[in-house]
């Protein structure tokens, strides 16, 4: 009886619905988390920088997972302090160096129940059990940090630093007795947002 009752309860399990979240190599929320983390990061990094000046932004030292965004989006946040930017080095008066110490994603899991596991059938292979969750917790952290330095194009004195500016988004999908689940995230931020996001003390510790 107990054997058939665990059978009925892996059967229910099992009949759980399963969504495909994307298409293409990269899942949206993916990006979403990296991009989130870029923009609260980039908010914070704020040069003293002459208003006369003509800068340029030198990226050769961004690289990795959506570092076209991230240069993207440290140029709108010099662009709003009334910084004026140039498409090419020789006609700066000042540089920005800009660089990317982390772009990435940590994830953790917390699970009250039984994992999903692969029972060996005779005659048939491997049986794989559906994971029965009690209480589970699945969180997604996205990090950037992110830095600028600015230096005089012909002498190269420095002019302003920023130092390293962190931003972090989060994802965690819940499950509570099994059927009973939903997400939280902040990847939408709320419209009165302030465009100057000051570091937060706690962040992401891996």
């Amino acid at each position: 009886m107990r054997l058939i009752a665990l059978l009925a309860l892996i059967l229910i399990a099992s009949a759980c619905s399963t969504t495909r979240d994307t298409q293409p190599a990269r899942a949206a929320t993916e990006q979403l988390l990296l991009s989130s983390a870029v923009d609260r990061a980039a908010r914070q990094l704020v040069l003293k920088i002459p208003g006369d000046n003509k800068v340029f932004v030198d990226a050769q030292y961004v690289e990795g997972y959506d570092s076209k965004y991230a240069i993207g989006t440290i140029r709108d946040a010099l662009l709003k302090q009334g910084i004026r930017l140039v498409g090419a080095r020789p006609e700066a008066d000042t540089i920005v160096e800009a660089r990317v110490g982390a772009l990435s994603i940590d994830e953790r899991r917390k699970l009250i129940g039984i994992p999903d596991t692969e029972l060996p059938v005779p005659l048939a292979g491997q049986l794989k059990t559906p994971e029965i969750a009690l209480f589970k917790k699945h969180e997604w952290k996205g990090v950037a940090k992110l830095a600028v330095t600015a230096y005089d194009a012909k002498s190269g004195v420095l002019v302003d630093s920023s130092g390293p500016r962190y931003g972090a988004s989060d994802k965690t999908d819940w499950v509570v007795l099994l059927f009973i689940g939903w997400t939280t995230d902040d990847l939408r931020p709320e419209e009165d947002e302030p465009e100057q996001e000051e570091e937060r003390d706690t962040w992401w510790k891996p």
